[in-house]
């Protein structure tokens, strides 16, 4: 499966924020954005003011970037959403957060997506009691993710159920550290979905 494989640190000064894809480095005092807020290259510095259309592939690339997906399954999921009823921006944004290396990782078991993704493909997660190694898989309303039981002696899973508490669950799903398991309550509205994206200049950009 096709997947980047740079420097996350320089995706995150070329969007000029934290993507948050390396974990507890983004929060500490090592983080690159915080020593070289500017992007990456000989003149990130002195770069000219974004004309729209920049700003719009920005926002996009910030977004792909956040989630991990490359550019090819984005334009998939962007069409998707742009065929279902309703604002197709937020249409987007659920479809993304519905995968299940996403929920994995909201859910607090992992510190950042591409771990969470490593620990699908890897064969520890559940989905309804089956095992499940497609990060792109979706889950669905009443859906129980669950780390298998021989995998929940696994360090990263023991640093789960001892910090578990330190990080916001998102109220569409439900989070039992104890046996490791998750409750998907429902698909996310907008409003559930923290991730700082304008989702309306991704649907500008696609729409021309």
């Amino acid at each position: 499966m096709a997947r980047y494989t740079g420097a996350d640190c320089k995706l995150c000064r070329r969007e000029k924020t934290k993507l948050f894809l390396k974990g507890k480095k983004c929060e500490s005092a090592k983080c690159p954005i915080e020593i070289r807020p500017y992007p990456p290259g000989e003149h990130g510095r002195g770069r000219p003011k974004e004309s729209e259309y920049q700003l719009q592939l920005r926002e996009k690339q910030k977004t792909r970037r956040i989630y991990g997906i490359l550019e090819k399954q984005f334009r998939n999921y962007y069409e998707e959403a742009n065929r279902k009823s309703g604002k197709t921006g937020e249409n987007l944004l659920q479809i993304l957060e519905s995968r299940l290396d996403n929920v994995v990782y909201r859910a607090g078991f992992a510190e950042s997506r591409d771990a969470a993704r490593q620990q699908v493909r890897h064969g520890h997660i559940l989905v309804n009691g089956k095992k499940v190694d497609i990060p792109s898989y979706r889950v669905r309303e009443h859906d129980i993710v669950e780390v298998r039981e021989k995998s929940r002696n696994l360090l990263p899973y023991e640093v789960a159920r001892a910090t578990a508490g330190d990080k916001t669950i998102p109220a569409w799903l439900g989070v039992v550290p104890d046996s490791m398991r998750v409750l998907v309550h429902q698909l996310p509205v907008r409003q559930q979905i923290d991730t700082l994206v304008q989702e309306q200049l991704i649907v500008e950009l696609y729409s021309k």
